[in-house]
Order: C-alpha cells, then sequence, then structure tokens
C-alpha cells in the first residue's frame, strides 16, 4: 500500500533524527571522493551537509518521495532526484552508470522488503576503493513498534492496515557478514540513543512522522481518530512523562560503515 511523507512533520525532531547521520558521517573517512549519493534523502538538510564537508565532489540526493525532494530542491549544491533506492541495485552489465564515491543511505534501508540482498547490488555501484555507508533504526522491537503492530492487528483496524509497510532490519553483524563476504572492510556497531521529548503525546508525534505513518494513512477517516486515541494511549502507558513532563524515548540504531577492494567489482 503507497503513503505519501510529510516534510514538515519528519523535520519536527531534525536535530534527533540528523545526530545518527552526523555519527555516521564521522566514520567515513573519505578524503576527496568525486560522486557521493545520498539514497533516501528525504527533505535533504542532512544531504547538505555532504556537500559541506566534500565540497569539491558531485553530490546527488535521491529519493522515491517527490514531497521530500520538492522540499529539498531549495538546497544549494545538491542535485535531486526522484528515484527508488532498489533501481540503484539492479545489475549494470555494460558498466554504464558512472561509479560512486561515497555512497550514503540514512534510516532508508528498514522500509525496502530485502534489502539485505540489494547489499551486493549496491557495493557494484560503488567505485573500487570506495566507502558505501548507511545506518539503520534497530528498535523494532520496542513498544513505539509493538503497541502499532498489536493495535494494528485488531479489528475493525486489520482489514485496512494489513498491507500497510511496516519497516525492518537485520542486527549489525548480519550486515557486517555479508560485506564481508564481499571483500570489503567493514566497521559496524550499534547505539542506543536516549532522546528527551517533551510536550503532549511527544513518543506518538515521533512515530507518527516516520515509522507509523503508513499505518496511519492506511485507516478510512472515520477509523483513523480512534486508532489514534488508542495508540496514544499505549504509547503513554509505555513511555510515561516525569514530573516535569520529560519522556524518554530509548531509540536503537544499526551503523555500519564499508571500504570496497580496490580493483574489485563485486
Amino acid at each position: 500500500m503507497s503513503h505519501t511523507w510529510d516534510p514538515d512533520r519528519y523535520l519536527a525532531y531534525a536535530d534527533e533524527r540528523g545526530r545518527p547521520f552526523v555519527d555516521l558521517l564521522a566514520r567515513v573517512p573519505a578524503e576527496a571522493p568525486k560522486v557521493v549519493v545520498d539514497l533516501g534523502c528525504g527533505p535533504g538538510n542532512l544531504t547538505s551537509l555532504l556537500a559541506d564537508r566534500w565540497q569539491g565532489a558531485e553530490v546527488v540526493g535521491i529519493d522515491s518521495s517527490p514531497e521530500m525532494i520538492a522540499a529539498a530542491r531549495d538546497i544549494e549544491g545538491v542535485s535531486w532526484e526522484v528515484a527508488d533506492l532498489r533501481d540503484w541495485a539492479r545489475p549494470d552489465p555494460l558498466a554504464l552508470r558512472a561509479p560512486v564515491d561515497v555512497l550514503v543511505s540514512n534510516a532508508t534501508l528498514q522500509w525496502v522488503p530485502g534489502h539485505l540482498e540489494l547489499l551486493p547490488g549496491l557495493l557494484d555501484r560503488v567505485a573500487p576503493g570506495g566507502w558505501l555507508a548507511f545506518q539503520v533504526p534497530g528498535n523494532f522491537d520496542e513498544p513505539s513498534h509493538t503497541a502499532r503492530t498489536e493495535l494494528a492487528a485488531r479489528e475493525p483496524y486489520a482489514a485496512h492496515t494489513r498491507d500497510a509497510r511496516v519497516p525492518t532490519s537485520h542486527d549489525p553483524d548480519v550486515y557486517a557478514r555479508v560485506l564481508l563476504d564481499l571483500g570489503c572492510e567493514v566497521d559496524a556497531w550499534e547505539t542506543t540513543y536516549l532522546h528527551v521529548l517533551t510536550g503532549p503525546d511527544p513518543v506518538f508525534d515521533w512515530v507518527s512522522g516516520t515509522g507509523a505513518r503508513p499505518t496511519l494513512q492506511s485507516l478510512p477517516d472515520d477509523l483513523r481518530p480512534l486508532f489514534e486515541e488508542e495508540f496514544r494511549a499505549l504509547l503513554r502507558e509505555a513511555y510515561p512523562a516525569d514530573s516535569s513532563g520529560r519522556v524518554v524515548l530509548p531509540f536503537r540504531r544499526i551503523f555500519v560503515v564499508a571500504r570496497k577492494p580496490d580493483g574489485v567489482r563485486v
């Protein structure tokens, strides 16, 4: 089931969502890449950091959401393109596509079913000696996701939500093994951030802009408010506010930085 993204809602927690990107980028030691690509660039606020760091590079931001790319087009120094990440993993037997020196994907692969099988194809787009770096959430067993899944499986919601997209990812060692088997040098790790949120139902506000959005959009207008009310209540119970109204949201993220061997095409 298709859904659309809201750049403004996504950017409501821009600082918190941006920190993993910065942490990922810090572990990519490329010095003077010619071509840098951000797959799943969203509204482009983080892609601009690539242009700032590698000012001599051609930087390209790619996202499948026209809404996100429309929001990004005002950012200078980057070329923007609406495209599906999966197209980048398809074979190029004639080697017509230019190689990429740094290929970055931040909080995107979790939306692509079977993305583990796409890694060889993505690595094939990287120039020998180049870098593939990505980050995905690893918190799908947390109440922020499990509460939505359990609620969406109940009637009267299930008839509408069963085909809604849900994100998923793997542990860091799984990604590392795939890329090691492809001959890469691999740096893989995980970090759990503790985001301090404020305001009424802040965890709902967070997830409704990302992981829960396809589920919410799958519901008809007459059911969505009831679902949201029940979902908010479950999240308030799972993430209670302290006496000052602060909510702590633990958020585990998975990071992988892989360097492709010189002179090797996978």
